[in-house]
């Protein structure tokens, strides 16, 4: 009898929890670009304004540092998937310096979205929220 109403108690413990569901989070990985900050890189700039305009690259190869990587992929958690927020794969922007530290390509324009999922448009929306 204590076996059989143990094992009952157990099996309701672990059904309850699968009911529920289990709570997941956001998982950026990487700098988040959108077409309006890339584009604003051109062939000819140096090091410090790609840094200025963009921040930190998400790669640099120290075998190869005349190249900078801009990776992002986002993955929605449990409430992002509530409100519809989609994921984020596959945005890699490449940029190649010559030796003397200017910008000679730029690769992968065409990944970056006009805007990031789960993020405001621009730094405006942040600076123009209303006081608490």
């Amino acid at each position: 009898m204590q076996k059989l109403v143990l094992t009952l108690f157990v099996t309701s413990l672990l059904a309850g929890c699968s009911i529920f569901g289990v709570y997941k989070v956001d998982i950026p990985q990487g700098t988040p670009l959108t077409k309006a900050q890339a584009s604003q890189v051109q062939v000819g700039m140096n090091f410090q304004q790609v840094r200025f305009l963009l921040g930190s690259p998400t790669v640099t190869d120290p075998l190869n540092p005349q190249r900078w990587d801009y990776i992002y992929n986002y993955i929605p958690g449990t409430y992002a998937k509530k409100a519809k927020i989609p994921a984020a794969h596959g945005q890699h922007l490449k940029i190649y310096f010559d030796s003397t530290g200017t910008v000679t390509k730029i690769e992968g324009l065409e990944t970056i979205p006009e805007s990031q999922p789960g993020l405001p448009a621009s730094k405006e929306a942040i600076l123009t929220a209303p006081p608490l």
